[in-house]
């Protein structure tokens, strides 16, 4: 429910306050005092394209502020979340949700979602679950024949819910097994797969010969660097292993650190700290000794390497460069002999592979069929008890003769069914009832799209109804009864209405209206609530242009009167 709006430098609507709430309430004024810019904020609000030139002539930017009531705990306040934003707890599981949005003279935009800056994208995301707008373009919608199809659905429920969704899941399995299989026919496509496996078999052959292992470009790496320096390692090897430990009697690191270990044992029972040292010192001479033998192991390791060993390790290393030209690193090698075999698998596979998915199509579309026909009679029973609760509804709206049916046809299947729905309209006895895109006037199809929104309300309710002149086209009785369903309509919702008929106007619990003043050079309008005798002036001006004349108020005020006894 929207609790207010504020509209700055739109349109000609310098600075407004809408306070609106819950119930009916009707929005009226001059023309051209800027009605419409009610719901071209609105609009702005729930994520619709952004206009330049609905900014007010002669200001930066117009901005559009909107406060919502909202569940704390749901749809809208989990989207509101997601996006970054939050909404402001009331208690009784209520909050309340910020929206803004502001369009520059340049055209550059700006939206919030509960004090936050979010993209418009995200109002146009939440507006399906805050408000439902009619205008005289949403009438001329409800004559394309997926209106009418959305409408019915939305009229029938669960049932036709249930169905539909089921429908879906067997259409997208179908389209899916028949786009693979109109892939698999096609003459140029299985050239292309077949050149494929003959490119994947002839690279997973040369990656087997070569037979990769992961770091093995840098384990090759090393070794040629060792093998290469092989001589230089030999003398330095050779020089420390012969001052560690010789073997032609010279003094050594070994011999001496024995001389010095046996001399400290000799006394170092009289003192502590030359026992340390002592310790020490023996341990120096193990070092020394694993030293001497590791550099033998060293030495004798690098003898077996010889000029031999090198030219293999380069061979090798050329081999796997070439890999690595080939498909980008060792890795991507390796990974493309795990990958490419599954496919070649699949690749060769192709004559079993047809036949099993023509069985798995084959089911899919008995499916697909039995889901169709499910969704077809949901529909059709729906459409019948549409057909009589609007037919009913109409009578009501000053159309006593009219009856409405809802025809449900067969169509080329599609992802909402094989169903062609289509609203017929019989005017008056013995006429033939005609679809309401070609047979309905503006009044009539007026009439009829408020008669559908009050009947499917009553079992699919939306928070918010906005209307945009729902009353174009008629008056007298018929403007009175559609102001009479406006307000049943506001039992179950909160219904917004920008009328020119006082007959409508005079239903409303909250009556608005939009002021024109004009200084002689800009035209600026605000907005303000009536009540009492402005308000059956304003009743008065709408029947008659004149908000003083007797007769006029004095029918305003039978107006009134029947509103409030309805």
């Amino acid at each position: 429910m929207i609790e207010e709006m504020r509209l700055r430098d739109l349109g000609v609507i310098a600075d407004a306050t809408l306070p609106i709430g819950r119930g009916f309430t009707a929005i009226t004024g001059e023309t051209g005092a800027g009605k419409t810019m009610v719901v071209t904020g609105l609009g702005l609000l729930l994520g619709q394209r952004a206009d330049s030139g609905a900014v007010r002539k002669g200001a930066a930017q117009a901005a559009v502020e909107g406060v919502w009531l909202v569940p704390e705990e749901g749809v809208v306040a989990a989207r509101v979340r997601e996006a970054g934003g939050d909404v402001e707890p009331v208690g009784g599981g209520s909050a309340e949700l910020y929206l803004g949005r502001t369009v520059s003279s340049e055209g550059r935009g700006r939206a919030t979602v509960g004090g936050r800056t979010a993209p418009a994208g995200v109002l146009a995301d939440l507006a399906d679950d805050l408000v439902v707008v009619h205008g005289q373009s949403d009438q001329l919608r409800l004559k394309s024949s997926s209106a009418q199809r959305d409408a019915l659905d939305r009229f029938g429920g669960e049932p036709v819910g249930a169905a539909r969704t089921a429908y879906r899941a067997a259409w997208d399995v179908w389209r899916r097994l028949d786009a693979e299989l109109t892939t698999l026919y096609l003459t140029a496509d299985r050239d292309e797969r077949a050149r494929e496996a003959e490119r994947l078999r002839a690279a997973i052959a040369e990656i087997e010969a070569v037979a990769p292992v992961a770091g093995e470009e840098e384990e090759l790496a090393r070794r040629a660097e060792r093998l290469a320096n092989a001589e230089d390692l030999r003398v330095a090897a050779v020089t420390a292993h012969a001052a560690l430990s010789s073997e032609d009697g010279s003094p050594d690191v070994v011999t001496l650190l024995a001389e010095a270990r046996r001399a400290l044992e000799r006394i170092s029972g009289s003192d502590e700290a030359l026992a340390e040292i002592g310790a020490l010192v023996t341990d120096l001479g193990y070092r020394a000794t694993d030293a001497s033998v590791a550099l033998s192991g060293y030495l004798a390791d690098l003898d077996e390497s010889g000029p031999h060993e090198l030219a293999v390790v380069d061979e090798r290393r050329g081999v796997i460069a070439g890999l690595v030209r080939a498909h980008g690193s060792v890795d991507a090698a390796i990974s493309l002999l795990e990958t490419g075999s599954a496919r070649l698998v699949e690749l060769d596979d192709d004559g079993d592979r047809l036949q099993r998915l023509e069985t798995q199509r084959d089911a899919a579309a008995a499916e697909l069929d039995a889901a169709a026909e499910a969704l077809t009679a949901a529909r059709r029973e729906a459409a019948e008890r549409l057909s009589a609760a609007v037919t009913e509804e109409l009578h009501a709206l000053a159309l006593p003769d009219a009856r409405l049916s809802v025809d449900v046809a067969p169509a080329t299947p599609a992802g909402h069914g094989r169903d062609e729905v289509a609203i017929l309209l019989a005017p008056h006895p013995g006429a033939d009832p005609r679809p309401v895109s070609r047979g309905a006037s503006g009044g009539e199809l007026s009439r009829v799209m408020l008669a559908i929104e009050v009947v499917i309300a009553g079992v699919d309710p939306v928070p918010t109804f906005v209307f945009d002149e729902v009353d174009a086209g008629i008056g007298g009785a018929a403007a009175i009864e559609v102001g009479r369903r406006l307000a049943r309509l506001a039992e179950s919702s909160q219904v917004i209405a920008v009328t020119h008929l006082a007959q409508v106007a005079a239903f409303a619990g909250n009556h608005l209206t939009v002021v024109k003043g004009n200084d002689g050079a800009v035209t600026a309008s605000s907005v303000r609530r009536l009540d009492g005798a402005e308000r059956e002036a304003e009743m008065a001006r709408l029947l008659s242009g004149l908000s003083d004349s007797d007769a006029a108020l004095t029918h305003a005020r039978e107006l009134l009167e029947t509103g409030r006894s309805r």
